[in-house]
C-alpha cells in the first residue's frame, strides 16, 4: 500500500489540505498528516485541524508521496523548514513522488529550483517563483514525471483524485469519482 505524508503548518489552506487527504484515505491510501508546528495546527481561515505526527517522528522518506498544500502563512513556514525542503529534495532524488497546490509549487517547490523544466501550476501571482518551471497557464492541475501541481482551492479536490489515481489506479479513481458525485 502507497503511503503518504501531507506536511502542514499554522496557516495551511484547510480545503487544500484537507480534501486531498479525504480522498487518498477514501481510497484506503495510507495518508498521514505531519505538522511542523505542532500536534494541534490553526488553518489559515481559523479552522484546527489535529496532526497524526510530529515531523519529528516520522522518516519523511519513507513515503510515496509527499504533499504540501497551500495557504498563508502555512507555504512560506514548509518553504523555510529545512526538514521539509530536505525531504522533497530526497524524494525528486529517489524518483519519488511529491505534490503541492496554490502558493506551495512556487515557494517550496519553485523557489528552491525543485521545477527546473517541470510543466507545472501555482496560485497566480506566484509565477515568478517557479524557477525554471515550464507553467500551464490553463491547466486545473499538472502531473509531470514524478511531480503533480494544481491552482489553488477550487482544484482541491481535482488534485486529490489525481493522487488517488497516481498511487491506487484508474479505476479506483472512476469509482471514487462516482461515489462521491463529481463532475468534471
Amino acid at each position: 500500500m502507497a503511503k503518504v505524508y501531507a506536511l502542514i503548518a499554522d496557516g495551511s489552506e484547510e480545503i487544500e489540505s484537507l480534501a486531498p487527504v479525504d480522498l487518498l484515505r477514501r481510497a484506503n491510501v495510507d495518508t498521514k498528516i505531519v505538522s511542523v508546528c505542532g500536534r494541534t495546527v490553526t488553518g489559515s481561515h481559523g479552522i484546527k485541524i489535529e496532526s497524526d505526527a510530529l515531523i519529528g517522528e516520522v522518516d519523511l522518506t519513507d513515503a510515496d508521496l509527499l504533499f504540501i498544500p497551500g495557504g498563508m502563512p502555512g507555504s512560506v513556514i514548509l518553504a523555510e523548514h529545512r526538514g521539509v525542503t530536505s525531504a522533497v529534495r530526497n524524494m525528486l532524488d529517489k524518483g519519488k513522488r511529491v505534490a503541492a497546490i496554490c502558493a506551495a509549487p512556487a515557494l517550496v517547490l519553485g523557489a528552491h529550483g525543485f521545477l527546473r523544466g517541470i510543466k507545472a501550476v501555482c496560485f497566480p501571482g506566484y509565477e515568478d517563483k517557479m524557477i525554471g518551471a515550464v507553467l500551464q497557464a490553463d491547466a486545473r492541475f499538472v502531473t509531470d514525471g514524478t511531480v503533480t501541481t494544481a491552482r489553488g482551492f477550487g482544484c482541491a479536490t481535482d488534485l486529490g483524485l489525481e493522487l488517488v489515481r497516481l498511487l491506487a489506479g484508474e479505476s479506483i479513481a472512476e469509482a471514487l469519482k462516482q461515489k462521491i458525485q463529481y463532475r468534471e
